[in-house]
């Protein structure tokens, strides 16, 4: 069995998923549209639950949810509407495309060349127009397709080493990775895109449950063999890949059943044929934890990843004031938004540059930033036209409000390069590169830290959709030479590596 301290697997994997000139040319990969997976999981014996379709209006502004968390005392338990309203608004179908060789489900969250390979599962107690058992939550249908019946919620708190956000949350929701589906184009490199496809989904959650006043974690710690069990997943095939707890009662949950027996549920196979990408489920094996102690023993600690203090000319940052900060309300963001085909040469603004880049990092609530508001990443931009700002490269310090000329220029055809030599980058008027130090983060968490720095990224550059969008501008998530982003950004970056990268502009094409 794989030990997660032997970080020499998260190391592998990484290195060997790296985009180069050279290894995107030399991979005869091609998208084989015949043996394209399906886009649902569909469990043919179970009727869906159809969840009620009207959506309430919160009224708080975007800017402001997706900044903001509801203390994780407060006593709050979501309905069934409420349960509708997240799950419509983090993996919902909210448009549909017609194209030669189909159709295209858009949801409503961002995810790597519209796979959507994340799946949601509930695990709940009684609640208001639900019962107590463990849901699928089906986009097709928009339903809820029951797996098992009774109240399951102290198999996870067991699984997660007595988190407490689980502990007393009346709602568990079970965010799982499929393989197939998202390697059927990206093959190895999937593994990756598990963080940022269910960051970026987990981003709209966090903001959703906050307007709803709601208190909601992540967490990323637990026994990855006892939550698959639970759902009955394949773990050859599905993995689950976070926890979320949404609520807090005043009462544990009572006592589980003492077997959770193996369901053997038929469905829909993906694909004629499923292609295998073994480095994926070893990286994946590696970093899985075994034991209530040893989830306990790896949560919280965050090593501090202070950047040195700037020393290079500064750009002050100057956020919107609350007279300029628009307002429109999280949902009716969430549901402009989209991932920008093409960008429009213009500038933005510096104070729109500031409000994305301060209200997407105040801090996620999660078992492995402690405290809340630590990061493992850090920012570094391209800025190819933001008023007030001269174009080059820059890292953000954000508990000072600070961009850091790294060197000044233009940059746009490097932009693009990196970006593997796509031009959306090079046509945003700022692309936004997450950098990390592995180093540390894997000598405190071992192969589970490679999953946490992902996670993280996607959920910030999700965040970083959402300030976007609220503000009419328009955002997309790129992948991008690895090594040669860090050289670009070095000497100031040298050591790190590249997790993720967004970029922002004015989109060519205009939003309602």
């Amino acid at each position: 069995m794989p030990d997660n301290r032997d970080t020499e697997f998260a190391w592998k994997y990484h290195n060997a998923t790296k985009h180069s000139h050279a290894s995107v040319r030399a991979n005869p990969h091609f998208l084989d549209f015949s043996n394209q997976p399906l886009p649902f999981k569909i469990y043919p014996s179970l009727e869906p639950m159809r969840l009620p379709s009207e959506m309430h209006q919160t009224g708080v502004a975007a800017l402001s949810a997706i900044c903001s968390s509801v203390p994780d005392s407060t006593n709050a338990a979501p309905d069934l509407a409420a349960i509708a309203q997240l799950l419509y608004l983090s993996a919902g179908i909210t448009r549909q495309r017609k194209f030669s060789g189909g159709e295209i489900y858009f949801r409503a969250a961002a995810c790597t060349g519209a796979l959507y390979e994340v799946e949601l599962y509930l695990v709940c107690g009684d609640l208001v127009d639900l019962s107590a058992g463990v849901y699928h939550f089906a986009p097709a249908e928009f339903g809820l397709r029951k797996l098992r019946d009774g109240d399951y919620r102290s198999v996870l708190v067991e699984a997660a080493g007595n988190e407490s956000g689980i502990a007393r949350a009346p709602l568990i929701i079970v965010c799982t990775c499929t393989y197939w589906r998202n390697a059927w184009k990206y093959q190895d490199r999937t593994y990756r895109h598990f963080g940022w496809d269910n960051g970026t989904m987990l981003a709209n959650l966090l903001a959703v449950t906050t307007a709803l006043g709601l208190p909601a974690k992540i967490a990323c710690g637990f026994v990855d063999e006892t939550v698959n069990q639970l759902l009955d997943v394949d773990p050859q095939r599905e993995v689950a890949f976070s926890l979320v707890p949404v609520g807090h009662g005043s009462q544990d949950p009572p006592p589980s059943p003492v077997n959770v027996p193996a369901l053997g549920l038929e469905t829909i196979p993906l694909s004629r044929n499923e292609i295998d990408y073994p480095l994926m489920r070893e990286i994946h094996a590696a970093s899985s934890l075994h034991s209530k102690k040893e989830v306990s023993m790896w949560r919280g600690r965050t090593p501090l990843m202070n950047l040195p203090p700037p020393a290079a000319p500064v750009v002050q940052l100057q956020t919107l004031s609350d007279d300029e900060m628009p307002r429109d309300p999280i949902e009716q963001v969430i549901l402009r938004r989209g991932s920008s085909r093409k960008f429009a040469r213009t500038p933005i603004t510096l104070p729109q540059l500031s409000t994305m880049l301060h209200r997407a990092t105040r801090g996620v609530p999660t078992d492995f930033l402690d405290p809340i508001g630590t990061q493992l990443s850090h920012l570094y931009l391209i800025v190819n036209a933001v008023d007030g700002v001269e174009p080059g490269a820059y890292v953000f310090h954000r508990d000072s409000g600070l961009l850091e000329c790294l060197k000044q220029g233009n940059f746009r055809d490097q932009a693009g390069y990196l970006g593997l030599e796509q031009q959306l980058p090079a046509d945003a008027a700022v692309d936004i590169f997450f950098l990390a130090d592995l180093r540390p983060i894997l000598q405190r968490f071992g192969n589970r830290g490679y999953r946490a720095v992902q996670l993280e990224a996607g959920i910030l550059g999700g965040k970083l959709y959402l300030a976007a969008y609220a503000q009419r501008l328009g955002a997309t998530g790129l992948t991008f030479y690895d090594d040669d982003v860090i050289r670009f950004f070095s000497p100031h970056a040298e050591g790190k590596s590249a997790i993720f990268l967004v970029a922002v502009g004015n989109s060519a094409k205009h939003q309602p």
